[in-house]
């Protein structure tokens, strides 16, 4: 389940040391089978814009998705919690799974942020791997969507994962584009959670962060 180290990675800051393992994420993803060939051939051309250009430009660019707006934040937990009370507790409970798991945090990252849920995955089952993967599709689904609609090459990494959770990929020519800065749904979002209506599910009690893991097997 390397692969999901992988796509974790392509999701976080594009610093120098990213650049330099592009290569080989880039086989990875050539070769690994749980990859479907269309989010292959946009993984490869994400992993070709990170690897051209300025540096500082990408990073510039990353800040300005990620950090500018909630509709694409990649803590989880915002997205069903927003800034309430919950939250903590649901960081809490992370937490804890990742000690029963042997997964120690090593990174000033929450235990929420997406590359670091990844790489916990990547050290479990196929099977739990993809159950998890389902218990937050919705989520998944929310900011795939939310970087389809910005023209972002980063939403090749939702729709690959989304696939591997067994759902149906977005359909891309459905979602609008957002023209302002700060669209409709982050105007929405600064007022209340996505999702705060929804049940955890499981989700609570099995996301993760960048880290040290006893892998599985």
């Amino acid at each position: 389940m390397i692969v999901l180290r992988a796509l974790g990675a392509l999701l976080s800051y594009p610093r120098e040391d990213l650049r330099r393992a592009l290569p080989e994420i880039a086989e990875l993803i050539r070769t690994s089978p749980l990859i479907a060939p269309r989010q292959r051939q946009d993984l490869l051309a994400l992993i070709d814009d990170l690897g051209n250009g300025d540096l500082l430009e990408a990073e510039e660019r990353y800040v300005e998705l990620f950090d500018r707006g909630r509709a694409v934040s990649l803590h989880l937990f915002e997205h069903l919690y927003g800034e309430g009370r919950d939250r903590g507790q649901a960081m809490v409970d992370l937490k804890n799974l990742y000690a029963r798991a042997g997964y120690e945090l090593s990174t000033r990252e929450l235990p929420d942020y997406l590359p670091v849920v990844l790489e916990y995955l990547s050290c479990r089952d196929l099977r739990e791997a993809r159950e998890l993967l389902s218990d937050c599709a919705h989520i998944v689904r929310r900011i795939g969507q939310s970087l389809i609609a910005r023209g972002s090459r980063y939403a090749a990494v939702l729709q690959a994962l989304l696939v591997l959770a067994g759902e149906a990929v977005i359909d891309a020519a459905a979602v609008p584009c957002v023209t302002d800065r700060m669209d409709n749904l982050d105007r929405d979002w600064f007022e209340q959670p996505a999702f705060a209506a929804e049940p955890l599910s499981t989700m609570s009690t099995t996301l993760p962060a960048t880290g040290k893991v006893q892998p599985r097997g």
